[in-house]
Formats: structure tokens, C-alpha cells, sequence
């Protein structure tokens, strides 16, 4: 089974938000991430659609690691 990239998901996150910002009304949106087997989660988006990926948890790929460390949280900038 392949899996999709956190990228991906995060693109999705921004690409909604944007059009729920941008939209002259109510919007809303929501995440849920279950933890699957074989060192997966799912994520769950939904905004009037749901969106749904299969990613890859952190340590089971060097990819994902890498991604993942280079992330920059808000609260670390400080």
C-alpha cells in the first residue's frame, strides 16, 4: 500500500484554510488522525468534502524523518 506524503496533507490543510478564509461565510473544517498498523496514521479532513490520506508515522522512513525534523513549529522561532 503506498502512502501519501505529509506535503500533501499539509498542502491540503493550507489550500482549505484558504478557501474558507476567503469565502464571504461560515466555513468549517476538521482533522482527525487514527493510528493505523504497519507504522501508519490516517488523517482525516473534512471541509464539506472529506479528504482522507495514509501517511507514513515518523521513524519508519528516512524521508518522512527528514520532513518531519525540518519542520518549524511557531513556538520554537522564539
Amino acid at each position: 500500500m503506498s502512502s501519501d506524503t505529509h506535503a500533501a496533507v499539509v498542502q491540503k490543510l493550507i489550500d482549505l484554510y484558504h478557501m474558507l478564509v476567503c469565502h464571504n461565510g461560515f466555513g468549517e473544517m476538521s482533522v482527525d488522525i487514527r493510528i493505523l498498523k504497519r507504522g501508519q496514521k490516517e488523517v482525516i479532513i473534512r471541509c464539506g468534502k472529506q479528504y482522507r490520506f495514509v501517511v507514513d508515522t515518523p521513524g519508519s522512513d528516512p524521508e518522512t524523518e527528514a520532513w518531519l525534523s525540518n519542520w518549524k513549529h511557531e513556538e520554537e522561532e522564539e
